[in-house]
């Protein structure tokens, strides 16, 4: 069966369904998760598998979830994904203001300028912050930071154009970085 089928037998309410989709996309989850991680600097103590294991588990816990695309299963893996590395760094006593931070690199590819050593959890804040502001720019975020999806992805499932996503990606990384600089700052006291 394709992932099309499986999606809908799923949110119908066959978790036998859920199964079979994810021997379909967990190569692809583990990737996502992979990614992420990757973009963390410091010792790691989260694996990938782990990552993707845990957000299959929320996926088998969940009931009642509509996804009909594998863009928008991936959306939601996206938002799991985010979910469970913030709950990690919370978990592990991690602040946002010192300790043992799980910090994150914003570079080039990811968010578009060097700024490095942000923490994670200052970065979920400020995500929050921004998502309240612009829900959607925080989605895009989400997506293609969190989630790893394309441009063309990601205006799938938001159901905007290409463009538009661009755009508002390219607004949501300065703002963020904006917003992070200035709590670096106010934490420095510079």
């Amino acid at each position: 069966m394709d992932i099309t089928g499986l999606l809908a037998d799923w949110s119908q309410g066959d978790e036998d369904a859920l199964a079979g989709l994810m021997s379909l996309v967990y190569p692809e989850l583990r990737k996502i998760a992979r990614k992420h991680l990757n973009r963390h600097t410091g010792p790691q103590t989260l694996e990938s598998a782990a990552l993707a294991n845990e957000a299959y588990l929320k996926l088998v816990r969940a009931h009642g979830i509509r996804c009909e695309t594998r863009v928008q299963f991936f959306s939601l893996c996206a938002q799991i994904i985010r979910h469970i590395v913030v709950d990690y760094a919370r978990q592990r006593g991690n602040t946002k203001r010192g300790g043992n931070v799980v910090l994150v690199a914003l570079d080039e590819e990811t968010m578009g300028n060097p700024l490095r050593g942000t923490g994670l959890l200052a970065l979920d804040d400020a995500l929050v912050l921004l998502s309240q502001i612009d829900p959607r720019k925080g989605r895009v975020v989400e997506l293609r930071y969190f989630g790893g999806l394309s441009v063309e992805e990601s205006a799938e499932v938001l159901r905007i154009s290409p463009e538009t996503v661009k755009r508002d990606w390219k607004l949501a990384k300065a703002w963020l970085l904006r917003e992070l600089r200035r709590d670096n700052a106010s934490i420095t006291g510079r």
